[in-house]
């Protein structure tokens, strides 16, 4: 500890690593990945990998695009991130269509999804306009 400060190691540290981890838009994408992790999880070994490894992989790619993002040196590569974490948004819309349509989900899984996947995009276009915002003109 830095004598006359309150602040530890520990905390200095936890500061340090929660910059993405933080964003209200990564962790719905992780709570969307994770669903769909679970879902995929008791599918047969074809489903599984099939379009499984495929829907998994593209869920992912939504939160790391993400957290890769605010690790970048400026705000025109973090918005690149984010317009890719779009695109890994609308793969993986298409394989949970693909996956409805082979009876792969449930009515339960799909109201669990649905409303994460609706409340993303949104969130996502609305995080890709405040990127840089406040520091337009410097």
């Amino acid at each position: 500890m830095v004598e006359g400060s309150s602040t530890t190691n520990y905390d200095q540290e936890k500061m340090s690593r929660t910059n993405f981890e933080n964003l209200r838009i990564y962790k719905l994408a992780e709570e969307l990945a994770d669903e769909i992790w679970k879902i995929v999880h008791r599918w047969d070994t074809f489903a599984r990998d099939t379009v499984g490894r495929q829907i998994v992989r593209s869920a992912d790619s939504i939160g790391a695009n993400i957290a890769e993002g605010t690790g970048r040196f400026n705000f025109q590569d973090n918005r690149r991130f984010v317009k890719t974490a779009r695109g890994s948004l609308n793969e993986t819309q298409h394989f949970l269509r693909r996956a409805f349509k082979r009876d792969l989900l449930t009515l339960a899984d799909v109201k669990k999804i649905k409303p994460l996947v609706d409340n993303l995009a949104p969130q996502l276009n609305s995080y890709l306009k405040s990127i840089g915002r406040d520091h337009e003109g410097e």
